[in-house]
């Protein structure tokens, strides 16, 4: 699947300290530890609507570890998936008496334009889950092969499932409790009342075809893939058995990333399927979560068609931290607007105070576990001095504008 178009990084002289991140299953944060390529996989989009300012934190918030990376000195190899096959789209397609294939062509065509437009860096590997077929099916014979999975039988439908006690570390991303897990399963897409399973929270790899539901063959029969063993084909894949990055909105933790990580390990002699979990918190509007069930959608797209400046949605969810729900409002817009203008008006002043010490402050600030509001308020300090005082260096402007564009994804001038 063809990803957006890439957006240029500015160098910018000297280095910045190495990145540390919240890890999930360790609860706390610690470096990144990365060789000379790092490795990155971030659960992409289920394409039944359109990209909302929820999805744009979390792909904001990756693209911002990507940037700091690359300004570390690495190569980043980032993977990204697109389901762009699950019941989500089948619902919201029966709903609009549309196809399904050309409801989930469009959108994804849309997130390509959002993204770009935000200036996000495009993966290397962008993968649909229809290209991941062939791959899905050789890692479910492969857990079958290993104890790892097991048929339903007796019942119409020959459903291949994940047990849940395949690997004896299952539940260590997560760290939740047995109740908590059961709660979560059966709120985001599991079915613990499937009859023929041996354990409730055992995660449906394979499932077998269904009358109006589209399939593909393979050895165990026509089906389709489950949801958590299409990421962790499309990871493994590509990045090998352990990773240095899985991330996605903390929506994920469980039961997505758990099992993803499980089907992976299962066959990797139990060694992490990432060596961090990163997850971003929850954007929310009018006091609820900001989701499509619920309909309190702020879209990128229409933002961009009302004239907002992509800068200004970067710098408005850049204001909280990343691992922190928080509220989108119209004042967090306004805010974030008047920030980039007074950004903008600062660096092209022919002098002004000298940009080194900002420039390693924004750097220390980002690879703090992307403290982004300390990065904005390093930023913030320069160009109040700016605007109030004025300086005698002449090349402090571009300066600024070099590291905002190549660690904030933010274009000053």
């Amino acid at each position: 699947m063809q990803s957006w178009s890439d957006t240029p990084i500015p160098a910018v002289p000297g280095a910045g300290p190495p990145l540390r991140l919240h890890d999930t299953a360790d609860s706390c944060i610690r470096p990144v530890t990365p060789g000379a390529t790092a490795t990155m996989y971030v659960c992409g989009i289920t394409p039944y609507d359109a990209t909302h300012l929820g999805h744009a934190a979390t792909y904001l918030t990756f693209d911002v570890v990507n940037r700091v990376l690359r300004d570390n000195g690495h190569d980043v190899h980032y993977v990204q998936n697109v389901t762009d096959v699950d019941d989500p789209l089948f619902e919201r397609a029966a709903r609009d008496g549309v196809d399904w294939q050309d409801l989930g062509t469009r959108e994804i065509e849309l997130f390509r334009a959002d993204m770009a437009a935000l200036r996000v860096l495009p993966p290397r590997d962008y993968v649909g889950a229809i290209e991941s077929v062939d791959e899905v099916i050789e890692l479910v014979r492969k857990l079958l092969a290993a104890g790892a999975a097991y048929t339903v039988e007796d019942t119409e439908f020959p459903d291949i499932y994940f047990r849940t006690d395949a690997t004896e570390q299952f539940g260590y991303e997560s760290g939740y409790d047995r109740e908590t897990m059961a709660r979560l399963f059966a709120e985001r897409g599991g079915d613990p009342d499937r009859p023929g399973k041996r354990d409730p929270l055992d995660a449906l790899l394979w499932r077998a075809e269904r009358p109006g539901e589209p399939s593909w063959p393979s050895p165990f029969g026509p089906g389709r893939p489950g949801w958590h063993i299409e990421c962790a084909a499309i990871a493994v894949n590509r990045l090998g058995n352990e990773f240095d990055i899985q991330g996605g909105g903390s929506d994920l933790i469980y039961p997505h990333h758990e099992y993803s990580a499980a089907h992976g390990e299962a066959l990797a002699a139990g060694r992490r399927f990432a060596r961090h979990y990163v997850h971003t918190g929850m954007i929310g509007l009018d006091g609820e979560k900001m989701s499509k069930s619920k309909g309190n959608l702020v879209l990128v797209s229409k933002l961009r068609a009302a004239g907002v400046d992509p800068g200004a949605i970067r710098l408005g969810l850049f204001a909280g931290h990343y691992r922190a729900d928080r509220m989108w409002t119209d004042e967090a817009l306004t805010e974030a607007q008047a920030r980039l203008d007074r950004w903008r008006q600062a660096v092209t002043r022919p002098a002004a105070p000298a940009a080194a010490d900002t420039v390693a402050r924004l750097r220390t600030h980002l690879a703090d576990d992307l403290d982004t509001p300390r990065a904005l308020a390093a930023v913030d300090a320069w160009v109040r001095d700016t605007l109030d005082y004025g300086g005698t260096d002449t090349g402090a402007g571009a300066e600024i504008a070099t590291a905002v564009d190549a660690l904030l994804g933010v274009r000053l001038r």
